[in-house]
């Protein structure tokens, strides 16, 4: 049984980049949660993600995300990925009231294959910061996207998500 004081989905989004533009995808219209919202990759971690395969250790398995994040990007958008970095978290509390505790990273794709879109997504553009303004992406996303792009070019730690300029951030 749900206990929805104890128990969360865990879900991870990938931010691609490639020469200094972010891909985005248009969810399908009828997606449950946020149709026709532009967004990037992801999906749920589940427990066959991990448990079908050798233990790092005893009694552990590592880089669960990161391969989670690998598979979900396959499937989503067709691109095989590199060099995974953090950008921040996240919870949203879905319409069943199930919270979800989103993992957002960052990586590069593996080679220059084309983007070849899953169905539950209708479109996908490489755009830079100041295009993705133009798109009506899921809340938060572009401000996703700033701390990534400010995170890049600077060089610096990722300065925490924050939704305007007067927004304390939180460096990690």
């Amino acid at each position: 049984m749900y206990d929805k004081n104890q128990a969360h989905y865990v879900t991870v989004t990938g931010i691609i980049v490639k020469e200094g533009k972010f891909l985005i995808a248009k969810r399908a219209g009828w997606e449950k949660a946020f149709p026709n919202r532009w967004t990037v990759p992801g999906g749920k971690v589940k427990v066959l993600d991990y448990s079908l395969r050798k233990k790092d250790t005893p009694h552990h398995w590592y880089n669960v995300l990161e391969e989670n994040l690998a598979r979900e990007i396959k499937e989503e958008v067709g691109l095989g990925i590199k060099n995974i970095g953090y950008v921040t978290s996240l919870v949203y509390i879905r319409d069943d009231e199930i919270p979800c505790l989103i993992i957002s990273l960052y990586c590069e794709p593996k080679d220059e294959r084309e983007v070849k879109l899953a169905p539950a997504l209708t479109e996908h553009a490489w755009v830079t910061l100041e295009e993705a303004k133009s798109y009506d992406l899921i809340e938060g996303i572009y401000e996703e996207l700033v701390v990534l792009d400010k995170h890049l070019k600077a060089g610096d730690k990722i300065d925490g998500w924050k939704q305007n300029s007067n927004a304390e951030s939180i460096s990690i």
